[in-house]
């Protein structure tokens, strides 16, 4: 079994290796910017990534997962990644795929709280992202929020609706983008 150290969560098992596509390998360690935040790893593009299974929680536990995540957050001064999603959804597994390697696991916890959250069939837990001005019509959505409870990226949250069509780097150096408004 992966542990995620996101702080709230801990994901089921790895697998379904048949959905594996060619994504970006890690090829160094976690790059710190002298202005901002730290960058994200630079990638390299030879390693598949496979795509992560049983990652959304049961449904139930949601809103209390994510009040767990934002009092973490701003014990740690970091900010709050809801993933919004379904275990049914490929693209959603593809990114939990992503976010479990080991590098960009290291990466993520240095600057977020990661709560994934199940919507069911796309039906339930979509207040969550009311709260925030979003209405969820495709999975993954991700949002980027601080402490204070402020999206950075209202303007592309439902941006990796297509992350199996997405490069690792682009889907890294999106996040790092929305990171850094913040």
């Amino acid at each position: 079994m992966f542990h995620r150290k996101f702080g709230v969560l801990t994901s089921l098992a790895l697998g379904l290796s048949t959905l594996s596509v060619a994504a970006p390998a890690l090829t160094s360690n976690v790059a710190y910017a002298e202005d901002g935040p730290p960058a994200p790893p630079v990638l390299d593009k030879d390693v598949q990534i496979t795509p992560a299974k049983d990652v959304y929680p049961d449904i139930a536990l949601a809103k209390k997962q994510v009040e767990e995540a934002f009092a973490t957050a701003a014990r740690t001064k970091r900010k709050v990644l809801i993933d919004f999603g379904g275990n049914w959804c490929p693209d959603c597994r593809m990114l939990a795929g992503i976010f479990e390697q080991p590098e960009v696991a290291q990466w993520l916890e240095s600057q977020f709280v990661v709560v994934p959250v199940n919507v069911g069939r796309i039906d339930k837990n979509l207040d969550i992202a009311k709260q925030y001005g979003v209405t969820i019509h495709e999975v993954p959505t991700v949002l980027i929020v601080t402490p204070g409870r402020t999206l950075l990226n209202a303007d592309g949250a439902n941006t990796l609706g297509n992350a199996r069509a997405m490069s690792t780097q682009a889907v890294l150096d999106l996040l790092d983008k929305w990171n850094r408004r913040g």
